[in-house]
């Protein structure tokens, strides 16, 4: 039927009017009732063609009951119906999560200028590494040298995105500092690259055997030298209740070795002895959050082996057993203000040190050229200060020492100290200046020594889409 009820209504009206205008001309009694009768039937037809239209109307407002025979199915919210398209106004599935899916992209472009008082290893002058420092006058050349860099400039995504009863989180992020083979190179370098899902995480990300929140508040690119420090490719569980949390996690492996005095009795054996990780690392950490601050211990466990490359059954080769144990920490004052403390103690567990040391050194030359893992001790102390809501200050001091193997040679790492203290200026929150004044120095095994101060001024400006 095509008829709508606003159709009705002149024909109603029409009836209306004949019902209350004067007969014209000279019609009986009789015709005049015929007329009544016949306008009183297209009345009545007419409100029933009205009444036909509400239960159309009534009958689309409300969903159809099962038919006599079958079942009724209650339809999962969200859910399309297999067989049937889900109409344009539901979001279910797919579409409800991207539409509740957080994707962030964020970042920071920043200019370093350095004028470096002393020298460190060229490769290494946009920053300060205690074991860069050169014990020999000249050996990195003439006093003095500036620097301009935006080595620190970052940039990174992050997403999060309902899964199932939890939600899935990942992290891609990079900046420009070479190291490595690209050391002294402003070229891309990976931070972090991960994903998590409820109490798993796979990825590369900080360490469970580090504290990234033991990282005080300086400019310096790497930072104190005492820490433990390095983000690690990982598998990870880990689990939160109430301010307490624990993980564990297995890590790549990666052992650093010193050939020591190795060379000089048998260089060509000492350029054919390598690192070798048959298992993973084992690492675990428990957690404490209070109002006051944190409290962290963190272990970790790990197989250094080494081996000798393309030689007879790979000989010499070996496995020494690393640990360690690190103790980390932060105590607030007010708001703005922390006391941050960290120590770790071990054996063989320099690639976990933010710098200095080594993993394996000589134990002796005739039965076991490399089997020692160097003992090594970090601390940090730093004072994080907030003057109002725009100046903040740091000022700390950090040490890396191992004890040295008989068998390294006298120009091995033995000490490493690092000291700073800063003023840094955030009018907005996207905007930071501030200037850094660093000093560090470096102890041989044979007692040599060489130390570095520096001045550093930073302008950063960071952005975020969602800000």
């Amino acid at each position: 039927m095509n008829r709508t009820a606003s159709g009705c209504v002149p024909a109603l009206v029409m009836g209306a009017l004949l019902l209350t205008t004067p007969e014209r001309g000279h019609a009986t009694d009789a015709q005049t009732q015929a007329q009544l009768d016949s306008m009183k039937r297209t009345i009545e037809a007419q409100q029933r063609e009205i009444d036909e239209l509400k239960g159309m109307l009534q009958q689309k407002a409300t969903p159809s009951a099962p038919a006599q025979g079958t079942v009724a199915t209650t339809q999962p919210k969200n859910e399309a119906v297999a067989t049937q398209a889900a109409p344009p106004e539901s979001k279910g599935g797919v579409a409800e999560a991207v539409e509740k899916s957080k994707f962030e992209v964020y970042g920071f472009a920043q200019l370093d200028y350095i004028q470096d008082f002393k020298r460190v290893d060229q490769a290494w002058d946009a920053t300060l590494r205690p074991s860069k420092i050169p014990t020999v006058s000249g050996a990195a050349g003439a006093n003095g040298q500036s620097v301009l860099s935006v080595r620190q400039s970052r940039f990174g995504v992050k997403s999060s995105t309902p899964l199932g009863d939890d939600v899935l989180q990942t992290q891609f992020e990079f900046d420009m500092f070479g190291t490595g083979d690209n050391a002294g190179q402003t070229t891309f370098r990976l931070r972090k690259a991960y994903g998590s899902w409820g109490d798993w995480l796979a990825g590369q990300t900080n360490s469970v055997f580090m504290d990234g929140d033991s990282f005080p508040n300086v400019i310096d690119y790497w930072g104190p030298n005492g820490m433990v420090f390095i983000r690690n490719p990982q598998l990870r569980w880990g689990h939160a209740w109430g301010g307490h949390s624990f993980a564990v996690a297995i890590e790549q492996p990666g052992n650093d070795i010193d050939p020591g005095q190795i060379r000089q009795i048998d260089p060509e054996l000492a350029s054919q002895i390598t690192s070798r990780e048959k298992v993973p690392d084992l690492t675990a950490h428990y957690r404490y959050d209070g109002n006051w601050g944190h409290v962290q211990v963190a272990t970790v466990l790990r197989d250094v082996g080494y081996q000798g490359l393309g030689t007879p059954d790979n000989r010499p080769k070996g496995d020494e057993t690393g640990w360690g144990v690190n103790l980390t920490g932060n105590i607030k004052f007010g708001s703005a203000s922390q006391l941050i403390l960290a120590g770790v103690h071990g054996k063989g567990i320099a690639s976990y040190m933010n710098d200095g040391g080594t993993d394996l050194a000589p134990g002796g030359v005739q039965d076991a050229p490399i089997a020692k893992t160097v003992p090594l001790t970090g601390l940090v102390a730093y004072f994080d200060h907030g003057w109002n809501d725009q100046w903040t200050s740091s000022i700390g001091y950090s040490q890396t020492s191992v004890t040295n193997t008989p068998f390294q040679e006298g120009t091995a790492f033995r000490k490493g100290q690092y000291a700073s203290v800063n003023l840094l200026y955030s009018p907005f929150k996207a905007l930071l200046v501030g200037g850094e004044f660093l000093w560090g120095s470096l102890v041989t095994k044979n007692g040599q020594s060489g130390n570095d101060s520096r001045l550093q001024i930073s302008v950063k400006y960071s952005f975020s889409s969602n800000p």
